[in-house]
């Protein structure tokens, strides 16, 4: 095998996606916004609000079943002020990489949307004070896969080959190929946009959550969520394996029986909506 990419060089690439010819125009700009250190909830409101097809994504979204609001939401106003400064960059990052992420990887956004609704509702059932926050680190848990794969996309294409000839995951091929995966990639992303130390850790550790030290008990819980929705088979996210679930994660998040086969209810229930719009 040839020699793995190394971190500095893909932290580079991670970094400059503001200027691949790929990315969509509205990425692009959104992007400048959030690369600022300071960005008010009122600025981030106008800027939607003035995009017509930005406003129907992201009112859509916070509509669906993932949020926890159906139906309720009218207006960008509105959706700030329920929701905060850190949910709506966060979805206005998701509903701007879903193009990228549908070309890049079909399957990879129903698997995001499922981790977001997984993570909300478990969010809920541990008490925490921010689900929707919870909600944003399911839904951008795997941004780092769209990344690497507009940038080393030949390389990708053949971790995710080797994970599906050997019976492995996405995240133990890729570290065969790079000297950083996913969840680096996208740790490197939101902090280039400026988002909160929790959410960063999230991403960052969501396969290694005992090694979270801002969010431990998000980071368990949107690890939970994903291999919930691995072994649900909704979406695609890189490989057909449900990964092992990490012990210490489990036992923090505690969940019951019931409280398993609800989340699962939930999420197919979700997943036939999401469908049905489409």
């Amino acid at each position: 095998m040839a020699d793995k990419i190394d971190a500095k060089t893909i932290r580079s690439k991670v970094e400059q996606i503001n200027t691949l010819p790929t990315v969509p125009g509205t990425l692009k700009r959104i992007s400048r916004t959030l690369e600022k250190p300071r960005i008010s909830l009122d600025e981030l409101g106008k800027i939607i609000s003035n995009d017509p097809a930005l406003t129907t994504k992201i009112l859509k979204m916070v509509n669906s079943a993932s949020y926890g609001f159906p139906g309720r939401i009218s207006s960008v106003s509105h959706a700030t002020m329920l929701l905060g400064l850190n949910v709506i960059k966060g979805l206005l990052l998701g509903v701007s990489v879903f193009e990228l992420m549908e070309k890049t990887m079909t399957g990879l956004w129903e698997h995001s949307m499922a981790c977001a609704m997984a993570s909300r509702i478990i969010a809920q059932k541990k008490g925490l004070k921010e689900p929707e926050e919870v909600s944003v680190c399911g839904l951008l848990h795997d941004i780092g896969k769209t990344i690497l794969m507009l940038q080393y996309s030949e390389i990708f294409q053949k971790a995710m080959q080797e994970a599906e000839n050997n019976g492995i995951t996405i995240y133990e091929s890729e570290s065969r190929h790079f000297s950083a995966t996913h969840a680096e990639a996208g740790q490197w992303l939101l902090q280039k946009w400026h988002f909160p130390p929790t959410l960063v850790d999230t991403i960052q550790y969501h396969h290694q959550p005992t090694l979270s030290k801002n969010s431990p008990m998000e980071t368990a819980i949107v690890h939970v969520a994903d291999v919930l929705v691995r072994a649900k088979g909704l979406g695609f996210a890189g490989d057909h394996v449900v990964p092992e679930l990490n012990s210490a994660a489990w036992d923090m998040v505690s969940l019951s029986e019931d409280d398993i086969m609800e989340i699962l209810s939930d999420l197919e229930d979700g997943a036939q909506a999401a469908r049905e719009e489409t």
